[in-house]
């Protein structure tokens, strides 16, 4: 006889199998890679000069959003911190225009306004984009509201990072979607160090996982670097939130290789850290194997998406680059007067 624990996992298998077929798999590895790409080269024009002010990469842990969102329904909301470009992406915004915005061209979502941590998209339900760190958890809840007001069949996905985790505005923000019983998923993306400070020496608890406790918000710890659990852990959730289970707490246990910004040389931990992570979780890679030895995804179609990546990617800077810096006048405009 299987154990219970053996047919959980092959119920997730037959779920994955059933769900996601060849051409979700193929575009879920797309946008992990799309992401991994455009910051390496975001981090190379930011070597350049090309990109100023802070910038903050998601390379190392594409699996989340990518993950998340081919567990989500069309209109859901998206909302998020500062580490934002993947976001963006994974939600369908286009990388070129991303790119733009970041080089400050009037090409960009904001108009080269709004720079790396500040940008949105209403066609994509993507809602920033926020450099106040936690500010995004009130807001995203501010959208379940709407949501649920306007009785539509939607929820609302809102990403903190570890450390925004431990800010009195996320419990406040807990404690209101719990008592009006808001479609919402909080998502913490616990990349183990909240600037520079290990998570072990910042709280002292750090099963994050628990913090919805106090306002009967139902957590789940998820592992971030792949794909596949993240996509049923968002599924999962999101089913129970329509089913009227109330707000849903995950916490992806992920990593990011780079610093906490540009600007950080990531000192607080060693080299052969970073390496092994990459060398043993790195998720595209892992998602890679698993197409080719588990969904016989042949090599070829692999290698097709590798080289479309590159083409999009040398598009994407050529665009960039061209874009025409915004006019003074834009000085005044879009603001509240």
């Amino acid at each position: 006889m299987k154990s219970q624990s053996q047919n959980k996992e092959l119920e997730k298998i037959n779920i994955i199998d059933k769900e996601l077929s060849i051409e979700k798999l193929q575009k879920m590895y797309s946008d992990m890679l799309l992401i991994r790409r455009f910051e390496e080269r975001s981090a190379q024009l930011y070597g350049k000069g090309l990109i100023a002010g802070f910038c903050h990469l998601y390379i190392g842990q594409e699996a989340v959003v990518v993950g998340m969102q081919a567990s989500q329904e069309k209109e859901d909301a998206v909302i998020t911190a500062y580490r934002d470009h993947g976001h963006m992406l994974a939600a369908g915004m286009d990388p070129k225009r991303v790119m733009a915005e970041l080089t400050g061209r009037q090409d960009g979502y904001s108009k080269g306004k709004g720079g790396s941590m500040h940008m949105f998209s209403k066609d994509a339900n993507f809602y920033g984009g926020h450099g106040i760190v936690g500010a995004q958890i009130p807001l995203g809840t501010g959208l379940a509201f709407a949501q649920k007001y306007l009785k539509k069949n939607n929820i609302t996905i809102a990403y903190m990072g570890d450390g925004a985790a431990n800010q009195g505005q996320v419990y406040e923000s807990f404690n209101m979607a719990s008592l009006w019983n808001l479609p919402i998923i909080y998502i913490i993306e616990n990349n183990k160090y909240a600037m520079g400070t290990s998570t072990i020496r910042s709280s002292k608890k750090s099963n994050f996982d628990s913090r919805g406790k106090s306002w009967g918000i139902e957590g789940k710890e998820v592992n971030g670097m792949d794909a596949f659990e993240v996509y049923l852990a968002g599924k999962e959730a999101r089913e129970k939130i329509i089913e009227g289970k109330g707000p849903q707490l995950l916490v992806m246990e992920t990593y990011r290789y780079r610093g906490h910004s540009m600007s950080d040389p990531a000192n607080y931990r060693s080299k052969s850290e970073v390496n092994k992570i990459k060398e043993e979780q790195d998720p595209i890679n892992e998602f890679k194997k698993k197409m080719i030895n588990e969904k016989n995804i042949p090599e070829e179609n692999i290698k097709k998406i590798e080289n479309n990546i590159k083409t999009i990617m040398k598009e994407v800077v050529k665009f960039a680059e061209e874009s025409k810096e915004p006019n003074n006048k834009e000085l005044m405009e879009d603001i509240l007067k």
